[in-house]
């Protein structure tokens, strides 16, 4: 049934992936002169479209629940501006897919090398045949495979200070709504993507899998960063990371000052938290952002993060260099 969903999707995309390119793209591309790169601006429209198929959904669901069931009134919904350019340039998937494109031929290379020389490859879904090679079987355990790295990953991201700078965009954000999972500084989705899409190659994952399973995480992600009262119960929210568990990671004082260097890493699944011990449960509303961002009267400095997409970018590698010269940055301030 998931399966045949799946396919239909597929075949509309597809559809409308060669009705855009022949009508509206390849003409343009012929008349700039550049033809050369026709098959991978085709590749790379199936992504776009998904892209943009996602945020229409994203908001025709999350958006009316944001109205109708707000965790938080906000009187000005300026500081979110920023965060919906953030979320048209990470949901349209070029950054992903342009990784996983270019590195296809190192790993093709690298396993003609070891076929040539008798050495076995690695392929997860071959390791149980006739159970882990159904598509279904293989898109879970894939998902599950690539959350553990994402947890892990996660955690990296929180206990590194350099990279704890850039990740800080995403944590900046004081209000929380639909668009907030997309809030992260470009290089940090640069490195990401090209993590995530070596990983993804490694384990055997084929190239439409990638984008479903790219765009489901996506999907997933955005409904954790609501500013609507999701109750997901006791049960499905150690099933799946729910809007209150992920925003304790963002609150104040817990998500990156909690156990050591924070907690609540989950990216889909919670399991993770509860194997390692990251894992903080509470159902109360907590103000999120960073706490060095408060007025030195509710025990932070003030420091400035900026206001916008430009901003965030040029404060954050301030900080970085401010710490590479061994002080916290208060140029920002």
């Amino acid at each position: 049934m998931i399966h045949e969903i799946v396919s239909q999707l597929d075949n509309l995309v597809s559809a409308l992936q060669t009705l855009l390119y022949v009508d509206v793209v390849q003409p343009v591309m012929f008349k700039v002169g550049l033809m050369d790169y026709d098959e991978d601006t085709y590749d790379m429209l199936y992504w776009v479209i998904v892209g943009v198929l996602e945020i229409g959904v994203m908001y025709a669901i999350l958006r009316p629940l944001e109205a109708l069931r707000p965790i938080e009134q906000w009187q000005d919904r300026k500081a979110v501006r920023a965060d919906v350019a953030y979320t048209w340039i990470a949901k349209l998937g070029v950054i992903n897919l342009a990784f996983f494109f270019l590195l296809q031929p190192a790993f093709f290379k690298a396993q003609s090398w070891l076929t040539i020389h008798n050495i076995p490859t690695f392929e997860l879904d071959g390791v149980w045949p006739g159970v882990t090679d159904q598509p279904i079987a293989s898109f879970l355990i894939y998902l599950i495979v690539l959350d553990f790295a994402g947890y892990w990953y996660h955690r990296w991201q929180h206990k590194f200070g350099v990279w704890w700078e850039l990740h800080a965009v995403h944590h900046s954000q004081q209000q929380m709504s639909l668009w907030a999972d997309d809030r992260n500084h470009l290089l940090d989705d640069m490195i990401q993507a090209a993590f995530f899409a070596a990983l993804a190659l490694f384990v055997g994952v084929a190239p439409s899998q990638f984008v479903v399973l790219v765009a489901v995480s996506n999907l997933l992600q955005s409904i954790q960063h609501v500013n609507a009262r999701l109750p997901y119960g006791r049960v499905l929210e150690r099933i799946l990371v729910s809007p209150t568990f992920h925003r304790r990671h963002h609150a104040v004082g817990y998500g990156h000052e909690g156990t050591k260097y924070g907690c609540n890493f989950g990216v889909l699944f919670p399991w993770w938290d509860m194997m390692f011990r990251t894992a903080a449960w509470t159902r109360e509303v907590e103000p999120t952002g960073i706490r060095d961002q408060l007025p030195a009267q509710a025990g932070g400095i003030g420091l400035n993060y900026g206001h916008g997409l430009i901003a965030q970018h040029w404060y954050a590698m301030v900080r970085i260099a401010a710490r590479l010269r061994g002080r916290r940055a208060q140029a920002t301030q």
